[in-house]
């Protein structure tokens, strides 16, 4: 399989989960149907996507990129669509996890290359 390809897929359920629990922020304990609908869809979507993911991708590599980039992109989200604040040692944290995925992906003879 075309790593571009799996990478991508990987990517698109990143997004799509990212997509969710935006929308959840937006349902407000679930009282808004619309963006709890949405919710549900991106959801479903996102894990779609990632379940196809793991047919080349080891579970606890996938799962690694999911997380660690949803993490980065829903705190980037929350700052920039709602308005929430990250401190030094937020950011720092940040910083780590993208550095994490990084050398996972870089030199761990764990992922798929």
């Amino acid at each position: 399989m075309n790593l571009a390809l799996v990478y991508s897929v990987l990517v698109v359920a990143i997004v799509f989960e990212v997509l969710g629990t935006s929308a959840m922020q937006a349902a407000q304990h679930f009282s808004r149907p619309g963006p709890t609908a949405l919710m549900v869809v991106c959801y479903a979507v996102a894990f779609f996507f990632l379940s196809w993911s793991l047919r080349y991708v080891p579970v606890g590599i996938a799962y690694a990129i999911w997380s660690g980039l949803g993490i980065v992109l829903i705190s980037l989200v929350g700052f920039f669509v709602f308005g929430q604040k990250l401190d030094a040692a937020a950011i720092a944290g940040l910083a780590l996890i993208v550095a994490g995925v990084i050398v996972l992906n870089l030199f761990s003879k764990s992922t798929f290359h």
